[in-house]
């Protein structure tokens, strides 16, 4: 199993006085629960998102909370309600139990019940739970079930009896998305990737060894470390029964555009790639691809790109999840705080591949 990436969440970067003014003239909520601000003309505290009428510079002042606002001798706004939980994470609580719902459901639930359950109206529920997960109920559920399935596989069990347990009302449903949520056919899968046919091959490059391998798909796997015969290993640990050689001579060039690739980070590489992955890493591989070379982002960033700005931890193990070194540039991604981050390959290349781009944040 992957290593989570040791990130800091955007809360954890310093704040400066600079900063403060800055999101309140911003009104970004998004520092909303990490200070409060206080007008000394009106004698009111609020949020940093407050849509209140903006004050003067200089009758601002700066707390760490609600409690020392008001032993500065404030009162909360009446418009933002400072001292109440944000509405931000009102709605995050009422989409992790229509989550957990959805979790515990043998088969999905509707629209409709998952909206009543949550005290809002199908419209809105709809529009919240995709602004904090980053993914529609329906792709939530259909996500789930295929990791229920793809667990029931791997376990051994058959796939007539993987697909039922998950809660899928007939095989064909999930047949008809099985290979791409798993990156290959479900038996294939149950099997280990027993029918798969990989080549491979593993060359020197500037970050010491690079290991491509290839379907019939794509390129499913870019490696990177310092020695060869662990690389072959990590890949058999992925696809424990697949029929994986070295590839023929043509598969040279392959390996060459990678390795360029891995030298020259920000040039153009336009060969096939099969991705896999669930729903949501490609929403967030996808962003990654979007990161110009030569510049960076953060995990928020990238959640709020994907439109879950609350799902800034997933975002990390969706990097982390990434089996595809420098192809998809999880190396762009940093803390908020500007600083680098753990990095499935070392912090070492990723401080590297950075520098090639000639990066800095």
């Amino acid at each position: 199993m992957l290593a989570e990436p040791e990130i800091a969440s955007p809360d954890e970067a310093p704040l400066t006085e600079a900063r403060m003014r800055a999101a309140v003239a911003a009104r970004d909520a998004g520092f909303d629960g990490r200070f409060v601000y206080a007008v000394r003309s009106t004698g009111v505290y609020c949020r940093p998102g407050c849509p209140s009428r903006a004050a003067r510079p200089e009758n601002l002042s700066f707390h760490a909370g609600p409690a020392q606002a008001r032993e500065a001798g404030f009162r909360p706004c009446r418009r933002c309600r400072p001292d109440e939980p944000a509405p931000s994470e009102r709605q995050s609580e009422r989409i992790t139990r229509a989550c957990r719902l959805i979790e515990a459901a043998e088969t999905p639930p509707s629209l409709d019940a998952l909206a009543q359950a949550s005290g809002l109206s199908p419209f809105h529920f709809h529009r919240v739970f995709k602004a904090v997960t980053g993914v529609t109920p329906k792709t939530y559920a259909q996500a789930h079930r295929a990791a229920r399935a793809a667990d029931s596989l791997a376990e051994g069990k058959s796939v007539t009896e993987s697909v039922y347990a998950a809660g899928y009302g007939a095989p064909s449903r999930f047949y008809a998305d099985g290979a791409e949520r798993l990156g290959m056919s479900p038996s294939a899968y149950r099997k280990g990737g027993a029918g798969e046919r990989i080549a491979f091959a593993v060359g020197p490059c500037a970050l010491g060894q690079v290991l491509v391998a290839a379907t019939g798909r794509g390129i499913c796997a870019i490696l990177l470390g310092d020695d060869e015969e662990a690389l072959r290993r990590d890949l058999q640990a992925r696809f424990p029964r697949a029929q994986i050689a070295e590839g023929a001579a043509d598969f040279a060039a392959t390996v060459g555009a990678v390795v360029r690739l891995v030298e020259m980070p920000g040039t153009a590489f336009d060969l096939p790639l099969d991705i896999g992955g669930t729903a949501f890493q490609q929403r967030v591989w996808q962003a990654l691809r979007r990161i110009p070379a030569g510049t960076t982002a953060t995990y928020a960033e990238i959640a709020r790109a994907i439109g879950a700005p609350a799902a800034v931890r997933a975002v990390a193990m969706a990097c982390g999840a990434n089996a595809l070194a420098v192809a998809i540039p999880c190396h762009r991604v940093v803390r908020s705080d500007g600083a680098l981050s753990g990095y499935r390959w070392g912090t070492a290349r990723k401080a590297a591949l950075l520098a090639r781009e000639g990066g800095e944040r």
